[in-house]
């Protein structure tokens, strides 16, 4: 199964964008930061994961240093590449 739930700050946003079937397609990147149990311990973690928004998700008012909820997907960004960026299903601001 391929599913991320991410909680993070909207740190960076590229203009909209259309694909070639004239879908709007939106790239930001999400700011993570909290505290997991790892081997029974507490960590730290922080990390900046790259996402896409594709058809109306794309078109909703994400505003850059807003907090929210993101599900989707992760995949290469292309088809040569092996960078990894999440696809985005759904957004709740929090």
């Amino acid at each position: 199964m391929n599913n991320l739930v991410l909680k993070a700050e909207v740190v960076h946003i590229e203009p909209l964008r259309y694909t070639p079937a004239g879908i709007p397609l939106l790239s930001v990147s999400l700011r993570h930061v909290s505290e997991q149990f790892e081997a029974g311990m507490k960590r730290k973690v922080e990390c900046e994961v790259n996402a896409v928004a594709l058809g109306d998700l794309a078109l909703m008012a994400i505003k850059l240093g807003t907090n929210i909820q993101a599900t989707g997907f992760l995949a290469k960004r292309s088809l040569k590449s092996t960078q990894l960026v999440m696809h985005i299903n759904h957004i709740e601001f929090i």
